[in-house]
């Protein structure tokens, strides 16, 4: 698990040194960081979507993943309960920077192909790279959130080691057409985080989340009906 390894310590250090920088900075320029952090979240998600949907052929899947996995993240309240656990620790707007950072490091090709990769292949090439990527986007995150972003580095090493583990039985699973769904809704979520960081609309992007659920639901049952 070497390429988890390096893409969490990524994550941690880029952190640390995005908070250090942080403390020197003015508050003007820390909320100019935080719109560009709003507007890279905005332009990332678009093209995340944007760029899967010609080759989608399943062209409403998206919408009913995110009809169904709103309404049910809506009924769970999970927005509501990860603010109230982070506002336990952090008075800051601490909540919407981890969920901004856990869907950028965790909903992407190279940080669910990488650990696969790596357990069958013993190729961490997808991981160093993600990891190179996420070293950037966490030192910004941290210069705008703090230092509480390096709780995203644990979600990261969770979810790439589960996939590590689970590599052969899901090598068979994740095909091209179901990456492409995901990646469409994934690209919607980091776009609604991006809105609410600039406050345009606060979409409450965790409420969304069990959107990513159902296309994996639908190729399952796809599957199984063949």
């Amino acid at each position: 698990m070497i390429g988890t390894v390096v893409n969490t310590g990524a994550i941690l250090i880029g952190s640390v040194i995005g908070s250090v920088v942080r403390k020197g900075i003015k508050e003007e320029y820390q909320g100019a960081l935080y719109t560009a952090m709003g507007l890279s979240a905005t332009v990332l998600g678009v093209n995340a979507a944007v760029s899967n949907i010609p080759d989608s052929k399943y062209p409403v899947l998206f919408i009913v993943s995110l009809a169904a996995g709103g309404l049910l993240g809506t009924i769970l309240n999970l927005e509501g309960r990860f603010q109230n656990l982070v506002g336990r620790f952090s008075k800051s707007n601490l909540g919407q920077g981890l969920s901004t950072g856990i869907l950028l490091y965790c909903i992407g090709s190279l940080s669910i192909l990488g650990p696969i990769q790596s357990a069958l292949n013993h190729d961490n090439t997808y991981l160093f790279t993600n990891a190179t990527l996420d070293f950037v986007t966490s030192m910004v995150l941290a210069s705008t959130y703090g230092i509480g972003m390096a709780l995203a580095a644990v979600v990261l090493f969770l979810w790439q080691g589960g996939i590590y583990l689970c590599a052969g039985a899901l090598s068979a699973f994740i095909s091209p057409e179901l990456m492409c769904e995901v990646s469409i809704v994934g690209g919607i979520l980091i776009f609604a985080s991006g809105l609410s960081i600039l406050g345009i609309k606060n979409c409450k992007t965790l409420n969304l989340l069990p959107s990513l659920l159902v296309p994996v639901i639908w190729f399952l049952i796809k599957g199984i009906c063949k």
